[in-house]
C-alpha cells in the first residue's frame, strides 16, 4: 500500500536533486571550514555522539562553533545559546551540547546557511562549524562531508520514503566524504567489513570508516539519591530515541530492564512523568534506578519535570564514539588534517583578497 507513496516521493526527491545539479538550486560552500553530519535515513545512525567526538576533537584547537536545526524548540530563526542550556529554546540537542561543551559556540537555525552568516558575524567568529543533520539541508555545501549509517540497519537495506526510512535514494552516498558503519560491535571481524564494503559500493576517493559505542559510568541528574548505579538490579529505561535497542542490550546484559519508550526528540508531559513514576515505585526490587540518556536528560532538566522526579535514583549514561582501527589511516588524523589544510586555505585566500584589495 505504500509503494505507490514512495514512487511520489522518490520523484519529488530525484526532481529536487536535479535542481542542485543543474544549478536552478544553488549549493553554496561557506568561507569557514564546516563539517557536516547526516544520514540517509529517519533517525537512529548515532549523530549526536557523533557530532560530540568531532566537538571534542577540534575544540582545544580551533574557536569551534556548533550548528543545529534545533529540533522540536519552541522558538524560530537563530538563536545563540547564552551559558543557559534550555531545550525549549535550543532544542535538546543543542542544550546537551551547550551543558557539556562550555568552551564551543552553540546556535541553532532553521536555515543553516542563514545560520553559519550569524556565527561569522558574530563576536566570536568560529574557525571551524560542525553542522549537525545537515546531509539533506543542500543550501550547503560542507568541506567535510559526513555519512552515517546504522550496523544493524544499513541504507543499502534501506528503501525511500514512505515504504521504508531513506529520505533519498542511496546514491546520495556519493556526496559524502566520509561514510562511518556506526554501532558496529565492539569485535568486528575482518570478512564482516568486507562485506560492508562490498555493498556500500563507494567510490575511491571516499574513506569508510565503523564505529561502536562506548557507554561511560552512570552520572546522577538531580542530586545523588538511593540505590547505587552500578549494583541495582532493576532498571527503568527512559528514552526518547530513534532506536534504543543498543542501549537497551547493554543495560540488560546485567540487570532487568523495563523499557519506557517515547518518540525521538519527545517533550514529556507531566502526566507522563508522573506515569513513569508508578512504574518505578512498582518495580519490586530493593535496588533500583531510573535511567535516562543524556539527550533525553536535557529535557527532563525542565523545572516541571525535573520537579516531579526530585528525590528519585535517576541517573544519565553518557556515551562515546570509538572507532575500530584502520591499517593506513584514522578518522581522527583524516578529520584534523582536513580543517588544518581548509584553514590554510582560506587564511590564504583572505589575505590574496585584501592585498588585490589593496
Amino acid at each position: 500500500m505504500l509503494f505507490p507513496l514512495s514512487m511520489w516521493y522518490g520523484i519529488g526527491v530525484m526532481l529536487r536533486n536535479l535542481m542542485f545539479a543543474l544549478g536552478i538550486k544553488r549549493e553554496t560552500a561557506p568561507h569557514v571550514t564546516t563539517i557536516g553530519v547526516g544520514n540517509l535515513s529517519t533517525g537512529g545512525t548515532g549523530k549526536t555522539p557523533m557530532t560530540e567526538h568531532l566537538l571534542r576533537l577540534l575544540s582545544d584547537d580551533y574557536a569551534t562553533a556548533f550548528l543545529s536545526r534545533g529540533y522540536k524548540r519552541r522558538t524560530k530563526g537563530f538563536v545563540l545559546a547564552d551559558g543557559e542550556p534550555d531545550a525549549g529554546r535550543l532544542g535538546d540537542e543543542a542544550a546537551m551540547v551547550a551543558a557539556k561543551f562550555p568552551g564551543v559556540t552553540v546556535a541553532v537555525c532553521e536555515q543553516r546557511l542563514a545560520g553559519i552568516r550569524r556565527l561569522m558575524q558574530g563576536e566570536h567568529r568560529p574557525d571551524v562549524v560542525v553542522l549537525d543533520d545537515v546531509y539533506q539541508h543542500r543550501q550547503v555545501k560542507p568541506t567535510v562531508n559526513i555519512l552515517l549509517t546504522e550496523y544493524g540497519r544499513p541504507f543499502f537495506r534501506d528503501r525511500i520514503l514512505p515504504f521504508g526510512n531513506l529520505r533519498e535514494f542511496r546514491s546520495a552516498r556519493h556526496r559524502a566524504n566520509i561514510v562511518i558503519v556506526t554501532k558496529c560491535p565492539e569485535k568486528l571481524d575482518p570478512v564482516t567489513k568486507h562485506n560492508i564494503l562490498l555493498d556500500l559500493r563507494v567510490r575511491n576517493t571516499q574513506k569508510v570508516f565503523f564505529s561502536y559505542l562506548e557507554y561511560g559510568q552512570p552520572q546522577p541528574l538531580f542530586d545523588p539519591v538511593g540505590a547505587d548505579p552500578e549494583g541495582a538490579s532493576h532498571v527503568l529505561l527512559l528514552c526518547g530515541i530513534a532506536n534504543p535497542r543498543p542501549l537497551v542490550d547493554h543495560v540488560g546484559k546485567n540487570r532487568t530492564v523495563v523499557l519506557r519508550q517515547f518518540p525521538d526528540h519527545h517533550a514529556f508531559t507531566a502526566k507522563e512523568i508522573l506515569q513513569v513514576v508508578q512504574d518505578f515505585e512498582a518495580i519490586e526490587a530493593d535496588s533500583k534506578i531510573i535511567l535516562t540518556t543524556e539527550k533525553d536528560a536535557a529535557r527532563l532538566r525542565a523545572p516541571q519535570q525535573a520537579e516531579l522526579l526530585q528525590g528519585l535514583p535517576v541517573y544519565q549514561l553518557p556515551v562515546q564514539v570509538r572507532f575500530h582501527p584502520q591499517h593506513d589511516y584514522d578518522f581522527d588524523t583524516c578529520i584534523r588534517s582536513s580543517v588544518k589544510e581548509n584553514i590554510t586555505f582560506l587564511h590564504s585566500l583572505h589575505t590574496a583578497m585584501n592585498t588585490f584589495r589593496g
